[in-house]
């Protein structure tokens, strides 16, 4: 019979707040989860499949200072200030030395501190089955200049985007399929790197975004529904600074350095905010339908029936970046997407989340799917300021903390 686990605790993480001139006091922070849990992965307890509303994160054991967190369908990965790695949900295990992770169904990729003084950190590849135990599938040492690099960046504050599967040095990422290590064009001079099932986002020093992959779902953002074999950059953005990029399964997003945030692709759920067929199939009987291309070249459907009697259009794919506006015109500083749902922070820390919500990955307390944004009411009762979010493919974790004064 295996051990018994020690008792879990909520996880806690420091988070700065100014002082004075030249000081700062810390602040506790919180992670929280929510959606799906049917491999008993934080936040779940195993005696569920999903939660339905924003829960603190347990993990196993005491001290577990959580910086980041990187779900998969089956488990997660959290990474805690010490340099651990802990897993919870189909993989489980523990393993020290740690800087971050990546975590996938067919790989977690570990970037640990290298074997000796001097030496450079070394990417790991391990089976998630395999609790991080014996050899990993394969290793790759990254050099004392990776090392040099991370030194310069520094710990990352509590919720900071995870590195990978950009690697140090950006001139190669990580993919959960052969060639595992791919190699980066130099003259792109990325600074994050987004995946999602089919595509891949790159955001350049200079806040301009590319995309290459499949693109039969509008993903890419060109305008068309071609595959793009290496990265091209997205052309309607050009001239806009980007500062955040997210992949979601078949769908994108961006954020501007002012706020707007941008999405394209995939609206089979309603994950771009836009009016989706399926979601209105769920609450009335939809009449045949014609469909066409808007002027933008987006993809609609139009019911016989509308309810002014005209047809009412539904998107289905949108090819091209679309301008989103969230209730009250808040600006957005962090996105998030899963598989078919997206999640932003705004500049004043609530929570928007919109999409696919069978599993309560929305946070809304049902399992209501939305094809618009809708502010996550737990962190406003709770008093609480969201500064992250990380979505798996099937639920959100989100990192906050107290708001001043409360």
């Amino acid at each position: 019979m295996p051990n018994p686990a020690p008792p879990s605790r909520p996880v806690q993480v420091a988070a700065s707040r100014a002082r004075g001139p030249g000081m700062a006091e810390e602040r506790r922070g919180s992670w929280f989860g929510f959606g799906f849990c049917g491999f008993g992965q934080a936040p779940g307890s195993g005696r569920g499949r999903q939660v339905l509303s924003p829960e603190p994160l347990q993990t196993p054991g005491s001290g577990a200072d959580v910086r980041r967190v990187s779900a998969s369908w089956s488990y997660t990965a959290l990474v805690t200030r010490g340099g651990q790695v802990r897993l919870s949900g189909a993989a489980r295990g523990a393993a020290g030395g740690c800087r971050d992770a990546w975590a996938s169904e067919a790989l977690l990729v570990v970037l640990r501190a290298g074997p000796g003084r001097g030496a450079g950190p070394e990417l790991q590849a391990w089976a998630p089955a395999s609790a991080m135990r014996g050899e990993p599938l394969w290793a790759r040492a990254l050099g004392p200049e990776a090392e040099a690099e991370g030194a310069a960046r520094g710990e990352p504050p509590a919720g900071a985007l995870p590195l990978l599967p950009l690697l140090p040095g950006a001139r190669a990422y990580v993919s959960p399929r052969p060639p595992f290590c791919r190699a980066l064009a130099p003259e792109l001079r990325a600074r994050r790197l987004e995946l999602g099932a089919e595509h891949a986002l790159l955001l350049d020093e200079a806040g301009q975004v590319f995309s290459w992959g499949q693109g039969r779902h509008g993903q890419l953002g060109h305008g068309s529904l071609e595959a793009e074999p290496e990265p091209r950059l997205l052309e309607a953005l050009q001239g806009l600074p980007v500062a955040e990029v997210a992949a979601g399964g078949w769908h994108s997003v961006c954020v501007s350095e002012t706020g707007d945030i941008y999405i394209w692709g995939w609206n089979e759920s309603g994950q771009l905010a836009l009016p989706s067929r399926s979601l209105a199939e769920d609450t009335k009987t939809i009449p045949r339908e014609a469909s066409g291309l808007n002027e933008d070249g987006s993809e609609v459907r139009r019911t016989a029936k509308g309810e002014d009697g005209a047809p009412a259009p539904f998107i289905a794919i949108q090819p091209f970046p679309a301008l989103l506006d969230l209730p009250l015109g808040a600006d957005v500083v962090k996105a998030s997407c899963g598989s078919r749902h997206t999640a932003v922070v705004t500049g004043t820390g609530e929570l928007y989340t919109w999409g696919w919500g069978k599993y309560g990955q929305l946070g809304h307390k049902d399992t209501t799917s939305l094809d618009r944004p809708c502010r996550v009411e737990y962190f406003v009762d709770k008093q609480l300021q969201v500064r992250a979010v990380s979505c798996g493919p099937w639920n959100t974790y989100v990192y906050a903390v107290e708001k001043e004064g409360s």
